[in-house]
């Protein structure tokens, strides 16, 4: 996993409330086995028109002025419905570094600390604000997860709050694998000391 210590990036906004994981990644595209590719079909049925190909002129994403943004400025309950990782690999594959919403499903919060994606509870005032000054003209924020700020390098800045052991975790690169690995001197020794 890709760690994030401090991350500065173009921001793309989506104005819409209850996202769901079956509208971040369609499940007609959950064959794959590999946690990459599903960048491709990220918001694909709102990104594309009826054919599967031609772009929504009028999708968020679709704008040329955020073409290569990383962090995603979005409504409520953003991750909602299914569990699937996928949803996240998606996020991830696409570009986006961070997810920044009034609020978040449990289990896509949780998801996206166990695959490096940063997600930042903001209350609704600031993301108001944030939708704001996306709409004046391209926006980049610096997100400090060291110092647990969010920042848009012209005077506004926010903290926010991250449990933290996922902290830890997020700041070093590690998963729950790498994470266990750490203790593999431990865990040999004790294996090594038990009788079978």
């Amino acid at each position: 996993m890709q760690s994030f210590i401090k991350h500065t990036g173009l921001v793309a906004t989506m104005d819409r409330a209850n996202v769901d994981t079956d509208q971040i990644i369609p499940k007609q595209f959950l064959k794959r086995i590999e946690r990459t590719g599903f960048g491709q079909f990220l918001f694909y049925d709102w990104r594309f028109e009826e054919d599967g190909t031609t772009p929504n002129p009028n999708f968020e994403l679709n704008q040329a002025a955020v073409k290569d943004a990383s962090i995603l400025v979005t409504r409520k309950n953003f991750g909602s419905g299914s569990s699937r990782e996928h949803a996240v690999w998606a996020l991830d594959d696409y570009g986006f570094r961070c997810v920044i919403a009034p609020s978040f499903a449990d289990i896509f919060f949780n998801n996206c600390f166990k695959n490096g994606v940063l997600p930042i509870a903001l209350p609704e005032a600031d993301i108001d604000h944030l939708f704001a000054a996306a709409d004046r003209g391209p926006l980049q924020l610096t997100v400090d997860l060291e110092k647990q700020t969010v920042s848009d390098g012209d005077g506004w800045e926010r903290s926010f709050e991250v449990d933290s052991s996922r902290r830890e975790k997020m700041l070093q690169g590690l998963d729950d694998i790498g994470e266990t690995l750490n203790f593999e001197a431990a865990i040999t020794e004790y294996e090594n000391a038990r009788s079978w």
